[in-house]
């Protein structure tokens, strides 16, 4: 179902490639509208227990999308180095695949909020709680279960 990588000399290792999905700041989300058109959009996300939480408004494109197919791939790059004069670069990336999924369950809504909060202002944790309950109706959770995910690094001078 999924393909090999073809440079498998530049392959990462699953924990690099999980590593990399913790570290990051971003990812871009991309998924596939009822049109067949592609659309991708950088989130913020947290990595938990093999899935990916983002949050957004309750409405919008990648939401119209993500109903209409749920799958979806999410790809993080790390650290690049260019080479100029070698035509070359070094860099890092992770390409995670899987079924994504709008979260209803207030508890697991919850769960995904709170791991961006502990990702991204972990010294603000009550006020991030006061936050999530202020703007909980207003936000919407994604969560991506994923099935499948492949790492890609070269680190090496040309």
């Amino acid at each position: 179902m999924f393909r090999e990588m073809r440079r498998k000399d530049r392959l990462a290792t699953e924990e690099v490639a999980k590593d990399l999905l913790k570290q990051n700041e971003y990812g871009i989300l991309a998924t596939l509208g009822e049109d067949s058109m592609p659309y991708a959009v950088p989130m913020s996300y947290a990595y938990v227990d093999n899935a990916i939480y983002m949050h957004c408004a309750t409405k919008g494109h990648k939401l119209d999308n993500i109903r209409a197919n749920a799958k979806v791939s999410f790809c993080v790059v790390g650290d690049t180095e260019l080479f100029p004069g070698d035509f070359s670069t070094n860099y890092e990336s992770t390409i995670a695949f899987g079924t994504a999924s709008i979260i209803e369950d207030r508890e697991e809504k919850v769960k995904g909020l709170k791991a961006l909060i502990d990702k991204y202002s972990p010294d603000f944790q009550k006020e991030g709680m006061d936050y999530i309950n202020r703007a909980f109706d207003a936000t919407c959770v994604i969560k991506v279960d994923i099935e499948y995910m492949t790492g890609k690094k070269r680190a090496e001078r040309p």
